[in-house]
């Protein structure tokens, strides 16, 4: 909204003729997503204990349950927070694009409709699970298939439109490999819906199953947000670009916009959200930032880079599909199910291990930070 508003003012001469060409840095993308980080944090600092306050009035108070009695000991303290805290994270992104983004950017109108119809599919499940107790003979939640149903369907028709938009545009519909120069394969419609579909759907799961501790999914997003603002400006950079062999998108550059509203209201939720929580995210928050995260890498090209710096989500999810496989698997071989972590997702297999809930948390913020490292490297390295 601002940047087009200071935009058309740009171009009749009006800021110039009243003194106020200094405002022309609103249309540059490397303040906006600069900018939106501070507005999306403040919004949530704003607005998180009053949402926090409306949670407990409504009691929608989460109760962890596991199929292991000293996980569910150890989670004890949890019960009653709030949760469906993903709705003052949506909330800020949402607001922070609709001031700060080009409106006007196909990419960026994409991306809100992303997050919000994924965290709508989120909110449902987690009010359905959280008030089944007051309503006779009610459902636990959507069944899997009914949120895979949804997030498959949407993903199809997010990337559909998105490889139609750029199809023209050579550099947007190619899939290129990290580490590797001028080696790129040239996707067909099927092809590029195929991918997007398993990059958002995959990374919108990951992150939910991600978001068991106190900051734990939270933290990991704000760094996995930071790395793609980056790349983000890369690619949507003429200049820079060409110079470190990364295809260039220039609108795709609006796209660290959305993720430096992402890292704003990741830390700004972290502020609430760190041990002990005073709120969770539940599925509202994890699908929704593992969508839009998705969303964006598949936007500016980054889809196999995002599983490098996404790595803690990538192990969260592969615990959990190896853990289910061979216990099914060895059940059906053995007569009874064997299990290759003592617990998973992942992190309940160090707690298990005796790790406390803040070393896991920590430690697993610092392989983060060593992911993206790694993934920013691989720019120069190309």
């Amino acid at each position: 909204m601002i940047y087009l508003l200071v935009r058309r003012l740009l171009d009749s001469g009006w800021l110039e003729a009243h003194r106020l060409g200094f405002l022309r840095v609103f249309t540059a993308v490397e303040f906006e997503a600069t900018a939106a980080i501070v507005l999306a944090f403040a919004i949530c600092m704003l607005l998180g204990s009053s949402v926090i306050a409306r949670l407990r009035k409504l009691k929608i108070g989460d109760v962890p349950e596991f199929d292991q009695a000293e996980v569910n000991k150890m989670m004890e303290s949890k019960k009653g927070t709030p949760t469906m805290g993903g709705v003052l994270i949506i909330a800020a992104i949402f607001i922070t694009t609709i001031l700060l983004a080009d409106l006007s950017n196909f990419y960026v109108r994409m991306a809100l409709v992303c997050i919000v119809l994924l965290g709508a599919v989120g909110a449902i499940d987690d009010w359905l699970k959280l008030t089944a107790a007051h309503r006779t003979g009610s459902r636990q939640g959507l069944t899997t298939r009914e949120k895979l149903s949804f997030q498959i369907g949407l993903c199809v028709i997010l990337s559909a439109f998105t490889y139609q938009y750029g199809h023209n545009l050579e550099a947007a519909t190619h899939l290129y490999f990290p580490f590797f120069k001028n080696v790129s394969v040239q996707l067909s419609l099927s092809g590029y819906v195929l991918i997007g579909t398993l990059v958002m759907t995959g990374s919108s799961n990951a992150v939910n199953l991600t978001d068991g501790l106190d900051g734990l999914a939270s933290g990991s997003m704000a760094i996995v947000g930071f790395t793609f603002l980056v790349l983000a400006l890369i690619v949507g950079n003429r200049v820079l670009a060409p110079y470190l062999l990364i295809p260039h998108i220039e609108q795709a550059g609006q796209m660290a916009v959305l993720a430096g509203a992402m890292v704003g209201a990741c830390l700004g939720f972290l502020w609430f959200n760190c041990n002990p929580a005073r709120v969770f995210m539940g599925d509202t928050g994890s699908l929704a930032l593992g969508g839009l995260i998705g969303y964006i890498a598949i936007v500016i090209r980054h889809e196999l880079v995002l599983v490098f710096v996404g790595g803690i989500f990538v192990a969260e999810a592969l615990s959990v599909i190896l853990q289910v496989s061979y216990f099914k698997f060895t059940r059906i071989r053995y007569g009874e199910g064997r299990r290759i972590f003592l617990m998973s997702p992942l992190h309940h297999h160090f707690q298990r291990l005796g790790w406390t809930e803040n070393q896991v948390v920590v430690r697993f913020w610092l392989v983060g930070f060593l992911l993206a490292a790694m993934a920013l490297a691989t720019i120069k390295l190309r």
